[in-house]
């Protein structure tokens, strides 16, 4: 390990990341490291961590190397693996940018959830293509406290519940895991997103991410979200043969989700490098003693 490390710190829509530039995968990077860069009082801060390798140099991602040059390795706050993080490719995309790797435009990244098509507009909006939604069949129900919701079962690449409530203060305080039922329906645990109505095509969320907590924003979780608000609003891009777009206010901003009729889903939002500089070395080997 080199005496010290390049970090930077981004932003999409509050959804807040440390980046790590490692083109070779050189680096180390274990869970216990990880948490101790995203804990907020003694490390840089983060909801999580975006490794950047090239594809062809590292495992996961050597069978994407042909489809794009690099990799998002990303980590969870607690230093667990995570397969996508739609806030986080943004910010990655935008990392590529001001490196010099990419320029406006379009882009590919490979993540644990396939390869991501990305644009990089001129406005400084970064869109995704998310993919397309699954929707596992059977009843879920997640519950705070008393009261309990049904919820949909939307898979992004990652696992999702979403829930329609009166009030988004009713999801309480987020810091532990909702819990939810069938445990079948969620073995490795879930992303759940508690979700009201703002208007028309408009709709606000606050979400539980695994392995991070209430987070500022979620970007699977907003597409989620509109999958979900589509088919309960009866526009299903499938059904009715128009795309279909909400807006989805979280608490770090706006996204824009748009489902097409073929089932791909684009998410457009703001992604922002915030800082720069360096990890000393000494400090993270005994942070994580």
């Amino acid at each position: 390990m080199s005496t010290r490390i390049a970090f930077l710190k981004g932003h999409g829509t509050e959804n807040d990341f440390v980046i790590v530039p490692d083109p070779e995968n050189a680096l180390d990077l274990p869970p216990a490291t990880v948490a101790a860069l995203c804990d907020r009082r003694a490390g840089i801060g983060g909801d999580g961590l975006l490794h950047v390798v090239r594809s062809a140099e590292h495992p996961e991602a050597r069978h994407m190397a042909d489809e794009a040059e690099w990799f998002m390795d990303y980590r969870n706050g607690d230093g667990s693996v995570a397969e996508m993080c739609g806030n986080g490719v943004r910010v990655f995309a935008r990392y590529l940018q001001r490196a010099g790797h990419v320029t406006e435009g379009d882009l590919a990244v490979a993540t644990r959830g396939g390869v991501k098509t990305v644009h990089i507009a001129k406005n400084g909006d970064v869109t995704v293509g998310m993919g397309k939604a699954v929707l596992p069949e059977g009843d879920v129900t997640v519950s705070v406290g008393d009261r309990s919701w049904p919820a949909r079962n939307v898979n992004m690449g990652n696992p999702h519940a979403v829930a329609f409530v009166d009030d988004l203060a009713h999801a309480g305080d987020l810091h532990s895991p909702p819990p939810f039922s069938p445990a079948a329906a969620y073995p490795s645990g879930v992303n759940v997103e508690f979700v009201v109505d703002r208007g028309p095509h408009h709709v606000a969320m606050r979400v539980h991410e695994r392995g991070a907590g209430e987070t500022r924003s979620c970007g699977t979780g907003a597409c989620a979200v509109a999958v979900a608000a589509a088919r309960r609003d009866g526009t299903d891009p499938a059904a009715t043969g128009s795309p279909a777009t909400y807006t989805v206010d979280v608490p770090g901003g706006t996204l824009v989700i748009t489902e097409r009729t073929d089932g791909e889903i684009e998410m457009t939002g703001p992604a922002v490098i915030v800082a720069e500089g360096e990890i000393d070395a000494d400090w993270l080997e005994n942070a994580v003693r």
